[in-house]
This record gives structure tokens, sequence and C-alpha cells, in this order.
């Protein structure tokens, strides 16, 4: 069973010369990768931390609207934790 689900992921720019873009397909491109569907996604831009955390002050935040079934969800968690640009992600069902 298929469900709507937003990722809003906070992307580690900090010291990297790839683009912005690139980055936000890469990260697309793993979620769907792990069994999920696309739908939408939106880039907010770059925000400043409330407190500097981890010696970063800021991230560029990118929302992800995709369909998956739940099990999906564990995976692309575990796929994203590896990857070293992505600095939290967090997974909310829509609906």
């Amino acid at each position: 069973m298929s469900r709507k689900y937003e990722g809003l992921i906070v992307l580690d720019t900090k010291g990297k010369d790839t683009a912005i873009d690139e980055l936000i397909s890469t990260v697309g491109q793993l979620i769907e990768a792990e069994g999920a569907k696309l739908d939408e996604v939106k880039n907010l831009g770059r925000k400043t931390f409330a407190y500097n955390a981890r010696q970063i002050e800021g991230g560029h935040y990118v929302s992800y609207i995709f369909n998956a079934a739940p099990e999906v969800i564990v995976k692309i968690k575990a796929s994203l934790d590896l990857n070293e640009d992505i600095y939290m992600h967090n997974y909310n069902r829509q609906g």
C-alpha cells in the first residue's frame, strides 16, 4: 500500500563545490532508487540555524513529496544517513 509522504531534507553545503541543483537531484534519485515515486520537489532555500550545531551555521532546505510504502521509508532513511551531504532529514505522512 502506497502512501504520500513529505521528506524535509537539510543539505550541508559548507565547503562543497557542487551546485545546489545537482545535490537536490542526486537526493531525489536516491529516494527513487529505494522504491519511492517523487511527485514534487520544493527548493526552500538556505536558512540559518537558531544555534550553531556541529560548526555549521545553516543549511539548504528541500522538501520532497513522494509516494511510497511504509517499509520504503526505513530504506530511504538508511540510505540518506550514509550521505555526507545531508545534515538532517525528517519524514511526515501526508493525509
